[in-house]
């Protein structure tokens, strides 16, 4: 990693999150029911111990047939009688064979009998309970669907490193794998600090502010995968902080917001002294979330994020979300990225990356966006407002209606954005 500016003091975002991947441990495998899979990472390669489907079985609702019989040269001159021997409804195997001038009635799923290998559409015939006439002839192998068309014997049909969504839930029960190994979720310590914050669940003071940062994040983290545990505010003295972080050692990763500033009673950097932390940054170069702390305390990733409610929240999607993915087994770390139209004027000092929260919308196939409006790292509602987070580099200075801008996705409801003026009765799709 490239050492923090030696004027600024400040680490870049890319460095940073490389310091923080490399720290990152991937966790151990747990295994699970597949009704609890979704959305975790496989920890093993499922192999298929038999094909799918298991025979050739017929794709329709028809008659199981000898080509031969009804081939394009007889079905063109008059209609073909065959004899109808059997009915093999979906879960009976056939008895019979089909022979020439032969056919088995079979319904969609059923295996094809023997000496069949074609099956006619029942639309397309006109049948009693002992013949059936075909007007119509099919290439040999119609509607049959092959043994082994989905999935052969021995293939790995998912892979280790995969996430499960509904299609792997499905094939996992198709290869009756009831239980599977999946990486373990990791547990994250959530603490809010400062004598000025009050809990829920407390009588409401003029003096006081309500603790948002612990809710939010621990929101993020159950999106995120994570287990959260809220360890409370810790008021701004050394020993109640020291305590409070004591009691999150257990966890895989700590999340402390407030107090990583310098202010007279910010004492994170001083209690993480005296807990052995070894500490990487203190200082980020972007905005919102410049004063921000990582390092390690007896073996745990230790995040000190900001205390101000947009400013945690932005830290935490460009870093401890990236270190909760690489350990429950992921393979990509990031949010979804586009390319967009700004709409807007922007400016900004080229001494940080900014992230803009913003509102993607799309136009004829064009994705645009503009900001939520004031961009203030106490104002909760832009986050509220956003779907994305607009991604300004270091050096870019200023931005002007129509320029191209990379945009984080934070809503998987922004792919289907649209904006209001193209809407009937003028109203607007919800942006989050």
């Amino acid at each position: 990693m490239k050492a923090a500016d030696a004027m600024t003091g400040l680490t870049q975002l890319h460095d940073a999150q490389k310091v923080v991947l490399d720290a990152t441990p991937v966790l151990g495998l747990e295994k699970i029911s597949i009704l609890d899979a979704l959305g975790r990472v496989l920890g093993e390669d499922i192999v298929a111990e038999r094909d799918n489907p298991p025979w050739d079985n017929s794709a329709m609702d028809g008659f199981a047939v000898r080509w031969e019989d009804i081939k394009q040269e007889h079905a063109i001159q008059k209609p073909v009688t065959l004899s109808v021997i059997e009915d093999v409804p979906a879960g009976k195997m056939p008895s019979k064979a089909v022979g020439p001038g032969q056919a088995i009635r079979i319904m969609t799923g059923a295996p094809v009998p023997r000496g069949a290998d074609t099956v006619l559409k029942v639309e397309d015939t006109e049948h009693t309970p002992d013949s059936v006439r075909v007007f119509k002839a099919e290439p040999r192998g119609a509607n049959i669907r092959p043994q082994g068309e989905d999935v052969k014997k021995g293939d790995c049909i998912i892979a280790k490193g995969t996430r499960i969504r509904p299609g792997e839930a499905g094939m996992l029960a198709i290869l009756a794998k009831s239980f599977v190994f999946v990486y373990q979720r990791p547990r994250v310590a959530i603490l809010s600090t400062g004598d000025e914050l009050a809990d829920l669940d407390e009588r409401f003071s003029e003096e006081k502010i309500i603790n948002s940062n612990s809710y939010g994040i621990a929101a993020a983290v159950q999106e995120a995968g994570g287990i959260p545990l809220l360890l409370g505010i810790a008021r701004d003295t050394p020993a109640a902080l020291k305590e409070k972080i004591s009691h999150g050692l257990n966890a895989d990763i700590l999340v402390l917001s407030g107090g990583v500033s310098m202010g007279d009673y910010d004492f994170t950097k001083a209690v993480f002294r005296d807990l052995g932390a070894e500490m990487n940054f203190w200082k980020l170069a972007i905005r919102p979330g410049q004063p921000l702390a990582f390092g390690k305390i007896q073996g745990k990733l230790a995040f000190g994020l900001p205390g101000n409610p947009v400013s945690s929240m932005v830290t935490f999607e460009q870093l401890v979300r990236p270190a909760m993915l690489k350990m429950s087994g992921h393979r990509s770390y990031g949010r979804p990225v586009v390319e967009a139209v700004f709409q807007e004027k922007f400016s900004k000092r080229t001494d940080r990356r900014h992230f803009l929260r913003g509102i993607l919308t799309r136009e004829e196939g064009v994705f645009k966006v503009r900001t939520t409006g004031d961009q203030g790292s106490g104002i909760l509602t832009s986050m509220v407002k956003a779907n994305c987070l607009i991604d300004v580099p270091v050096e870019v200075e200023r931005l002007n209606p129509g320029d191209a801008v990379t945009v984080q996705l934070l809503s998987g409801d922004a792919w289907l954005a649209k904006s209001e003026h193209a809407h009937s009765g003028g109203h607007r799709l919800s942006c989050c």
